[in-house]
């Protein structure tokens, strides 16, 4: 659901450094928020700081939440943890290999050009998707 960001409400959170903000703005800007922030019934903020400080910054008035039922406060702060913990960052060998095939679907060779080309000509003769 989207939620007027002024209505969220921040109490003592585990993460005091939010780090760096600009590429999570960034991304945020170019592709949409991915992810829904989690709140409470009484809209305060369980999980997702970040991507609500980086949502303040593009001027966005309201944000993507979830709502969770975590009444006490030993529920919310597993809640917090459990979101900061379970990340998974890529290796580096990972972000090479999809940064490669980005580049290769931006600059396709020569006969994928070809390919490319003969598969819209068919899709559009068709009027396939």
């Amino acid at each position: 659901m989207q939620i007027p960001i002024e209505d969220i409400k921040i109490k003592r959170r585990i993460r005091k450094d939010l780090g760096d903000l600009n590429a999570l703005s960034e991304s945020l800007r170019r592709y949409g928020q991915m992810h829904p922030i989690l709140i409470n019934k009484k809209n305060v903020l369980i999980s997702g700081r970040r991507r609500l400080e980086a949502a303040k910054r593009l001027g966005w008035r309201t944000i993507n939440a979830q709502l969770i039922d975590a009444g006490d406060e030993l529920a919310k702060l597993e809640f917090e943890l459990e979101e900061n913990i379970q990340r998974q960052g890529l290796t580096n060998e990972e972000i090479q290999a999809a940064m490669n095939r980005i580049q290769k679907l931006r600059n396709p060779g020569f006969f994928r050009r070809i390919l490319n080309s003969i598969v819209r000509f068919f899709r559009n003769l068709f009027h396939l998707d």
